[in-house]
């Protein structure tokens, strides 16, 4: 039972994962596609971490703190591109 509530939320994240694709696509500004790049590294993330629930291992969960973090630093990378135009003072 719990295999296939996992494979369901799989599916839904996956699922969000193409519509905010979509987003990405056919946003009208900058600032609505760094939102949906960043919500999609957060669905990506939860995908992963439900494939390491599946699959039982932890290796998973560390790659997904990782791409987290990735994730973080690449949206106040875009933030401070757009606020400021460069990214390196």
């Amino acid at each position: 039972m719990l295999t296939y509530a996992l494979i369901f939320t799989t599916g839904c994240f996956a699922l969000a994962l193409l519509m905010n694709l979509w987003r990405v696509v056919s946003a009208p500004g900058v600032p609505d596609r760094i939102l949906a790049l960043d919500t999609m590294v957060i669905n990506f993330i939860a995908i992963l971490v439900l494939y390491g629930i599946i699959e039982g291992t932890a290796v998973y969960f560390e790659a997904s703190i990782l791409i987290a973090m990735v994730g973080f630093i690449s949206t106040v990378a875009y933030a401070r591109f757009m606020l400021r135009g460069n990214i390196i003072e």
